[in-house]
């Protein structure tokens, strides 16, 4: 048994699993964090280096399972044949927060990694207002690479690579609208996914678009052991975000 593993339960929210973290001391603001898992769909609560964090700032997590839906609006048949992955999460994870946690926005902040990293950079770009503080860690931005390599899921949810770019994170910023509290980092030993992490970077400085970025650190390549190293920062991000939207006069 792994640390913190007597604070996590599961439960079943439209069918799939979702897994969810209870701090010893919650937040007295009720703050919850919502995570997307990447392609190999690692569970938090093996990762206790991680979850520690969550534990010391008094973070609910919310952690849903998603195979490989890419957390895109498309379906993807080993997931769900009817659900996508981005609907399952606004359709049925945020109501699951609300119900079993009392909590709405904007005291829900997004984190994620690689696959799930660029899903919450989506998510938060086609809905600021909903998802206005949003980590990703080792984002897999451009993963339209992968349909040209014959990733089966893509490959049945796209037309072709192009169609897939089209609906990248990067394609979804609006240049006058985006979440208040954006943080991205990706190892520059992650050879895979930092450029096109990278072009992140350089599209919204060109658009004046506020945001931090670690894109210099390096600590393990592309996966947990990265992952666990940049925690401490991501979630130190997502709490100042709670806070300074906590505080917003609107």
């Amino acid at each position: 048994m792994t640390k913190y593993a007597d604070q996590w339960t599961t439960d079943v929210v439209a069918g799939h699993k979702c897994f969810r973290f209870e701090p010893s001391v919650p937040s007295e603001h009720g703050y919850t964090v919502l995570f997307l898992h990447g392609l190999q769909a690692g569970r938090l609560e093996f990762h206790p280096r991680i979850v520690e964090q969550f534990e010391r700032h008094g973070l609910r997590v919310v952690a849903p399972k998603a195979d490989h839906s890419w957390w895109v609006d498309r379906i993807c048949e080993r997931f769900d044949p009817v659900i996508s992955g981005e609907r399952f999460v606004l359709d049925h994870v945020m109501p699951y927060i609300a119900e079993q946690l009392q909590c709405a926005p904007p005291r829900i902040a997004l984190l994620g990694t690689s696959m799930g990293g660029q899903g919450v950079l989506r998510l938060a770009y086609q809905y600021p207002d909903t998802f206005p503080v949003v980590a990703a860690v080792c984002p897999a931005i451009d993963f339209q690479i992968r349909i040209d390599e014959g990733d089966p899921s893509l490959s049945k949810m796209y037309r072709d690579a192009e169609e897939a770019r089209q609906d990248t994170a990067t394609l979804h910023i609006h240049p006058l609208n985006w979440p208040r509290h954006q943080w991205f980092c990706c190892d520059p030993a992650d050879v895979r996914w930092h450029d096109s992490v990278d072009r992140l970077r350089m599209k919204l400085y060109s658009l004046g678009v506020l945001h931090e970025c670690d894109l210099e650190t390096s600590a393990g390549g592309h996966g947990w052991e990265y992952f666990e190293h940049m925690a401490e920062r991501a979630v130190e991000i997502l709490v100042d975000g709670l806070e300074q939207e906590r505080r917003r006069v609107f």
